[in-house]
């Protein structure tokens, strides 16, 4: 094992160039994996937080029969729960907020109609809830907060989809500078491997070193970008949390850190994949 790791570090030295942009390469994408991965997290979050206050609220006519659309209501999948409000029960509620409502009631009579209101599991299910309780006999109009619902779901999917494409598109190039460094250091070897090769090492044996450097490579670019995502992270959320109390920013070190350790185990794993390829492509052409 001391041969391998010696012929591994001697292969990165005297391939410096190639080793570097490997290594650029692979914490650029490791950072940026790890960023989206964050913000994911933190996007669930506030979506978490904006599912537990969005609610879609049916408002019936004088002659809908409120027990059974309620409990029509209740089948519907997407919907954890739903409660009928009588029209009392929402004059009530408006007085508690705005106090002049109950003087305007008691001049021009009770506007408001009964009401149904329902959570959804997904803020994504807003609109097709709403849609289908709206075309319920005996439903007047459906509300479900259109204006910052829609808006924010579509905005917040968005982010995400273009993270990923983004992490995926950096992981390809990281795999083909893999496969080129390796290439590199196995040309530049390859009167010792033919050598080897005559005295009877086994392919094992001679893609050892180089899959021993991919994995240097990766743990390298693992460090770099798992300690400059901590610091940087930290000190946003710390900025955030300051200045826009409102937004449930994960601060926990405990929550964060299964993401950092699945970013190093990324990182290394895609050394090793990536030097695995180039060192047996090499050797199916040396036969």
């Amino acid at each position: 094992m001391n041969y391998h790791l010696r012929q591994a570090l001697l292969a990165m030295r005297a391939n410096f160039t190639s080793t570097f942009s490997t290594l650029t390469t692979m914490t650029i994408t490791l950072l940026v994996l790890g960023a989206v991965l964050l913000l994911t997290l933190n996007v669930n979050r506030t979506l978490e937080q904006l599912e537990s206050q969005v609610e879609v609220a049916a408002y019936l006519t004088e002659q809908a029969d409120d027990a059974n659309l309620l409990a029509q209501v209740k089948q519907y999948p997407q919907v954890r729960e739903a409660q009928l409000l009588s029209k009392e029960q929402v004059l009530a509620e408006m007085t508690r907020d705005y106090p002049y409502a109950k003087e305007a009631a008691d001049l021009a009579g009770n506007p408001f109609p009964d009401t149904i209101r329902m959570k959804v599991g997904r803020v994504e299910d807003s609109r097709p809830v709403a849609n289908a309780v709206g075309r319920l006999p005996g439903v007047e109009s459906v509300e479900y907060g259109a204006g910052y619902v829609d808006p924010a779901v579509r905005t917040l999917t968005a982010v995400r989809t273009a993270g990923y494409g983004l992490v995926g598109l950096l992981l390809v190039g990281t795999l083909f500078n893999i496969l080129n460094a390796v290439r590199v250091a196995m040309y530049a070897r390859r009167n010792e491997i033919g050598v080897m090769r005559l005295l009877g090492a086994t392919p094992a044996f001679i893609r050892m070193p180089h899959l021993i450097e991919g994995v240097l490579v990766g743990l390298m670019a693992s460090a770099l970008a798992i300690g400059t995502l901590t610091f940087a992270y930290l000190e946003l959320s710390k900025r955030i949390v300051q200045f826009v109390p409102v937004f449930p920013i994960v601060t926990d070190l405990n929550t964060i850190a299964p993401i950092l350790a699945g970013v190093a185990v990324l990182g290394m794993a895609v050394g090793l994949i990536g030097s695995l390829f180039a060192t047996s492509r090499y050797l199916r052409e040396l036969e």
